[in-house]
């Protein structure tokens, strides 16, 4: 499945989180062409982002409302044809407060980018043949997941007032009525019904032709983008609603609780729950794993690169009997009362657990079977499999059998006696990062950890205790693996460049094939893109303070730039 041997190095970043001259208050296609120039200048390999695909109800990229649909809020407006420039800074003034904030506006950023893709295709008439011929192609050879997506859109638009496909009426809400629906709208007003169909087609037209431009830029450059693939997609979705026989639509995957500290009371209790439906592994092998080969397909288009999200849940998947709309209920219920409920259900391993060899056996076997299936079409392309978390013993070795790359994360990754395992000792087939878009970047672990400490001497409890020797713990793990003295007596250096530095040398410096850093780690960013299970609302919108422009022209910014450069030149990264 590998074609690259060099050891690189990546920077995740979130396309959300870019900033450049001329957005709409979110990250476009422009803006990461301009980083991936910024890649190749920096000697940088690829850059990871997170999931593009269409979202829905939630602002989240891993609840997709399509496996093949890209979302639209990424589009460079400036390169749709059909629009005057003078309409785009029009919006922009109305975005004016969205535009220069920490944060992305969804709402409003969505609102102006619609409204403008509706004007350009009112407009679109007046485009050459070109354009014209070349959105009909598409169609074409979409075909097999653009009719049916434009109709699911369609439907949404029609029902904007209920959020889910199965509270639509009896009318539509299966494939067969919402196909005889279909029809007769356009028997009712044939030109309203094809008009708003191919609006849809339109946008995702627009979509193709951006990220395809994107990747043959990044090729061009030498620059590898690395793309990510869930392990799910929204229950609201277009496959679930026209592919009901690959999904069990009343069992909602998850993770179990994991016996950390977490705000969030359900997470505590029960885990947590995302609201996928489970895949009907039977079904999906029967036909060749069809949907996923599709889906696989399509993404790599884009990526050289991708990430299989949550690669444990291929083999045994944690899976809730309610939908996450309900999780509030069941905060400090019992698990009596919670299976009583659900007619003797409760949240559990599916199929099995691994409380047996037999059972490992036998998920083992079942992860074999559906990653070979999946993978079944992959040539050149460059799979990262998310394999962290409670880790069976069994799935590591078996990743390495299918040459597919894991994750190490220094500080987690420890020996027998709790010492970091030193980054020479890492495998090469593995992906080396201090932390991943759930986590705080490493300066912000740091710097977390330093002000337990302090906050211990001065105001000591037990409670206190038990964060001192939690964070003194992670700052050593950390210090070891970087080869920084360790503070026995707890006076640990406040993070600074110093720190920063030998952090990243260490991690370039280890025998992985990839490593990353996230781009809150470059410029030392406090910054979350997202914590799980928190509701506060900030999640998938952090964006970076500065445009590439602005970084070019600060010397402190430059210096984080070309620091990096010259580790990768040193750890001898491409």
């Amino acid at each position: 499945m590998h074609a690259a041997k060099n050891r690189t190095a990546g920077l995740l970043l979130p396309a959300f989180s870019a900033r450049r001259k001329g957005d709409l208050g979110i990250g476009d296609t422009q803006a990461l062409r301009e980083w991936v120039d910024w890649a190749a200048e920096h000697r940088v390999g690829f850059l990871q982002l997170l999931p593009i695909n269409e979202n829905g109800v939630e602002e989240s990229p891993y609840s997709a409302i399509s496996s093949a649909a890209l979302d639209p809020i990424y589009l460079t407006m400036e390169e749709i044809p059909g629009l005057a420039e003078k309409d785009i800074s029009h919006a922009r003034e109305r975005l004016n407060q969205a535009i220069h904030a920490d944060l992305v506006n969804y709402p409003a950023v969505r609102h102006e980018k619609r409204n403008l893709l509706e004007l350009a295709w009112a407009n679109f008439h007046q485009e050459g043949r070109t354009f014209h011929d070349e959105l009909e192609r598409f169609r074409r050879e979409e075909e097999d997941w653009l009719d049916d997506y434009c109709l699911f859109r369609y439907l949404m638009e029609i029902h904007a007032d209920k959020p889910t496909w199965d509270q639509w009426p009896a009318t539509c809400n299966t494939p067969k009525k919402a196909h005889s629906f279909l029809k007769r709208e356009k028997t009712r007003d044939m030109h309203t019904t094809e008009y708003r169909l191919g609006f849809f087609a339109f946008v995702q037209w627009l979509c193709y032709r951006q990220w395809r431009a994107l990747r043959e830029h990044a090729d061009q450059r030498g620059v590898k983008l690395m793309g990510d693939i869930p392990i799910g997609v929204s229950w609201h979705s277009c496959d679930v609603f026209f592919h009901r026989e690959e999904f069990h639509l009343d069992w909602y995957g998850g993770s179990p609780p994991e016996g950390m500290s977490q705000s969030d009371p359900f997470f505590q209790q029960w885990g947590q729950n995302w609201g996928i439906p489970l895949y009907r592994w039977d079904h999906m092998e029967a036909n060749g794993f069809t949907w996923w080969r599709q889906r696989i397909a399509r993404l790599t288009e884009f990526f050289q690169i991708f990430r299989l999200d949550h690669i444990l849940g291929f083999y045994r998947i944690y899976a809730f009997p309610w939908r996450p709309e309900h999780n509030h209920e069941y905060v400090g219920m019992s698990h009596e009362a919670a299976a009583q409920r659900n007619k003797g259900r409760l949240p559990r391993w599916v199929l099995r657990p691994d409380d047996s060899m037999e059972n490992k056996s036998a998920n083992r076997d079942d992860g074999d079977l559906r990653l070979r299936g999946i993978l079944a079409d992959i040539t050149g392309e460059e799979v990262i499999a998310e394999d962290l978390g409670w880790v069976p013993e069994y799935v590591r070795p078996h990743l390495a059998d299918l040459n597919i790359t894991g994750f190490r994360i220094p500080h987690w990754d420890c020996d027998a006696y709790g010492h970091p395992n030193p980054g020479n000792s890492f495998p090469e087939l593995t992906f080396a990062t201090y932390s991943t878009h759930d986590h705080d970047p490493v300066n912000g672990i740091w710097a977390g950890c330093h002000r337990v400490i302090q906050q211990h001497r001065e105001y000591a409890t037990e409670e206190s205790g038990w964060h001192y020797a939690s964070a003194h713990n992670t700052l050593r793990l950390l210090s070891e693996f970087a080869g920084i003295p360790v503070a026995q007596d707890g006076n640990w250096p406040p993070y600074g460049d110093a720190i920063q530095w030998r952090l990243v040398k260490a991690l370039f410096s280890s025998n992985s094939r990839y490593a990353t850093l996230m781009v809150t780690e470059l410029f030392s960013l406090d910054a979350r893109f997202n914590r799980p299970g928190d509701s506060g609302g900030r999640n998938w919108r952090y964006r970076i303070p500065w445009t590439l422009e602005q970084i070019r022209t600060d010397p402190k910014l430059m210096a984080s730039c070309n620091n990096l450069t010259s580790l990768i030149g040193i750890t001898r990264r491409c």
